[in-house]
């Protein structure tokens, strides 16, 4: 029971970061909108994950594991069918400068925002992970 808790209350606050860091992710309704989100996202990820790691494997060796990326983005998208206050969509990505290194600004269509998004999610959950890690 704790560790679903937990689960919960970690997809909640990776998709609150996500929804503040990528401007096509778009969470309406306030706190409860992101309580749901974290459930459905760990029911999606408890139930749908294995079985979509199962059917992609083949992909996923060839790849060396970088096709799970491509399985995060396919619940993330289940997520925005099945909650209708989470929006995934196209975004401008503004560009950034750091210490001479410069990203130019440029279109982000909506498969990249789910890629974009899954990877922050995957990012977030790990860290958050890890830093709960008794």
């Amino acid at each position: 029971m704790k560790s679903i808790l937990r689960r919960i209350v970690f997809y909640s606050v990776a998709l609150f970061l996500v929804s503040q860091a990528l401007a096509g992710v778009r969470v309406s309704g306030g706190i409860t909108a992101y309580i749901a989100g974290g459930i459905i996202l760990s029911i999606l990820f408890l139930i749908i994950k294995p079985i979509l790691n199962i059917v992609t494997l083949p992909l996923n060796i060839i790849t060396l594991g970088l096709f799970s990326f491509l399985t995060n983005a396919i619940i993330l998208y289940l997520l925005t069918i099945i909650d209708a206050n989470i929006a995934i969509t196209a975004f401008k990505f503004n560009g950034f400068a750091f210490l001479g290194f410069v990203i130019p600004s440029f279109p982000v269509n909506n498969f990249f925002a789910y890629i974009l998004a899954s990877l922050l999610l995957s990012f977030i959950v790990g860290f958050l992970k890890w830093l709960i890690k008794k």
